[in-house]
């Protein structure tokens, strides 16, 4: 019965030409099945009246999987009995022909059933070309859409009006002027105002021919910076044999003032990042890496602290083209040979999991099993508890997520509902075949659970901390809440701009179990996962981190189990 509902629920998503397609098929079959009509030559042209629809729908643009599965299954049926056309049956369909046609129609249907249990996933969400129009122009069209449909305008508090206001006056200048540079520089700023890390423009390629990228940050004097909870900045990566390994800056040295500014307003007025930063934790953390980048070329003046020594020094460093090195070694890369699920005992004592992301791997193709065996081991150990380390991972397959965390529940579980806007109905409504709960496995381990997280724990990389929080066995541990960013993303919103650029927005939103958004940030850029138990960024953990290479995280970790 939960099928038939969820097919049924599925066909709110149908566009009206999918609908009208739909209909036809079901009364072929029907004729075939119980016929209602005599032998009338004009029913045979009924799935040529389907192809001609579908073309329609095709030219118009829906090219979405949900319409090509309805066409596959219009294409059969007219192969099926375009015989029909040219030679017209005189006598009545015998029992067993009809038969034959019931059975075919039935397996042409097979690709419309389809379509329809995974109808709101794969629905259409039509992109918006406005790469003809003015800078201006095409920015107004874009946030009147993104008016309607961006998942999280309510949540985030998002004037609109506002928002327009205020970068239209600047695209508008960029499209007097002629400068491109000025539109690409709005243009990412104002989906950066959005503080959600799955907005992109998707071909910026901002390590790859990107002159206003390089031109602003390509350069580099050899070092990255933390800023701790007492909002001193610490050098946190120092590049051997650069600019600042040669004027005698050491790791842990404490930046005073930057490029002639005390280092705090410094910060502050750092705004590049490769994406959005959802919350206020990862705002600093790219902060940090963002600070000491520059034009290639330019001089800076800087004044600083070492470790151990009272003397402030002065230096002038110059930046150089270091192929962007400091901020490839500050955001982890992964790669799809490294293994998603990877494990091991601590101490003899403990679970150690960690999930890289959650996906298929090329040398893992089955995490959800590599998981099992881990803890199977884990088992036959006889483990006090499990470190789940999920720092750094940017996400993948919520489903693949869902039946992981059946290992750590013993009860059914909500892990989420999934809402889109509905263009038939101009609302967000649930699709009700999306629902994803979380069954207990049969190994179940129900022993203390520590999960690491930090503010590249990103999309569906949060999922998993989301449902165990607050489970009494568990704890979440990290500097920092999660990265901010859990909003579906299945048929995003995207929309061409002048300039070539594409942008990308999430479609849907995660509903926990009260239907309520789940895991994305607000408009003050709180939100994600918090941790239970916070760890200090402060001179000792700093310490113990950066100079020492201790995983202060996994430490405070398996302290917990002795708590």
């Amino acid at each position: 019965m939960s099928l038939i509902q969820d097919i049924i629920d599925s066909l709110k998503w149908l566009t009206a030409w999918e609908m009208i397609l739909c209909a036809l098929y079901l009364f072929v079959l029907l004729q075939y099945a119980m016929p209602i009509l005599k032998n009338n030559r004009w029913f045979y042209f009924i799935p040529s009246l389907g192809v001609i629809i579908a073309s329609i729908s095709l030219i118009n643009g829906d090219a979405s999987m949900l319409a090509l599965l309805i066409y596959s299954s219009t294409a059969i049926l007219f192969l099926c009995t375009v015989r029909g056309i040219f030679k017209p049956a005189i006598k009545p369909m015998s029992p067993k022909f009809r038969i034959v046609m019931v059975f075919v129609c039935v397996l042409g249907s097979l690709p419309t059933l389809l379509a329809l249990t995974i109808a709101g996933e794969v629905r259409y969400n039509p992109v918006s070309d406005l790469s003809h129009k003015s800078y201006s122009k095409a920015f107004i069209a874009m946030n009147e859409r993104l008016s309607a449909e961006y998942p999280f305008g309510d949540w985030k508090k998002i004037d609109w009006e506002a928002k327009r206001n205020k970068f239209e006056l600047l695209f508008l200048q960029a499209e007097i002027n002629q400068d491109p540079n000025l539109y690409y520089k709005t243009l990412r700023d104002y989906l950066f105002s959005f503080r959600d890390g799955h907005i992109k423009i998707a071909n910026e390629h901002l390590y790859d021919d990107n002159n206003v990228f390089k031109n602003e940050v390509g350069g580099g004097v050899g070092i990255s910076a933390i800023r701790l909870d007492n909002g001193k900045v610490l050098v946190s990566l120092l590049l051997a044999g650069s600019p600042a390994d040669k004027c005698g800056i050491k790791l842990g040295a404490e930046i005073i003032s930057w490029d002639g500014k005390d280092v705090q307003k410094a910060l502050d007025q750092t705004s590049w990042s490769e994406n959005p930063s959802a919350t206020e934790g990862d705002r600093i953390q790219n902060q940090g890496r963002f600070l000491a980048r520059a034009p290639i070329g330019k001089e800076i003046q800087v004044k600083f602290r070492n470790r151990d020594d009272q003397a402030i020094m002065t230096e002038t460093l110059t930046a150089y083209d270091d192929q962007y090195e400091t901020l490839k070694k500050t955001k982890l890369k992964l790669k799809k040979e490294d293994p998603p699920v990877e494990g091991e005992i601590l101490r003899n004592e403990y679970g150690y999991l960690k999930f890289k992301y959650f996906l298929p791997g090329t040398t893992q193709s089955d995490p959800a099993k590599a998981l099992e065996d881990k803890l199977k081991e884990f088992q036959e150990k006889r483990v006090k508890g499990i470190i789940i380390d999920l720092r750094d991972n940017p996400g993948g397959d919520d489903d693949l997520v869902a039946q992981m965390a059946g290992h750590f529940v013993n009860e059914k579980k909500i892990f989420e509902y999934v809402s889109y806007y509905n263009r038939n109905t101009g609302r967000f409504e649930i699709n009700r075949s999306e629902t994803r709960t979380v069954q207990p496995s049969q190994i179940y381990f129900p022993g203390e659970i520590a999960v690491l997280i930090n503010h590249n724990t990103a999309s569906s990389g949060e999922g998993l901390p989301l449902l165990l929080k607050g489970m009494p066995n568990v704890k979440i541990i990290g500097f920092m809440s999660t990265n901010g960013s859990f909003g579906v993303v299945s048929a995003p919103i995207e929309i061409k701009m002048p300039g070539g650029y594409v942008v990308r927005f999430p479609d849907g939103r995660s509903l926990n179990k009260d239907k309520k958004i789940q895991g994305d940030s607000d408009e003050r850029g709180q939100g994600g996962v918090t941790p239970d138990i916070t760890v200090p960024m402060n001179e000792q953990t700093f310490k113990m981190k950066v100079i020492e290479g201790q995983d202060v995280e996994l430490n405070y970790a398996l302290a917990s189990f002795n708590d």
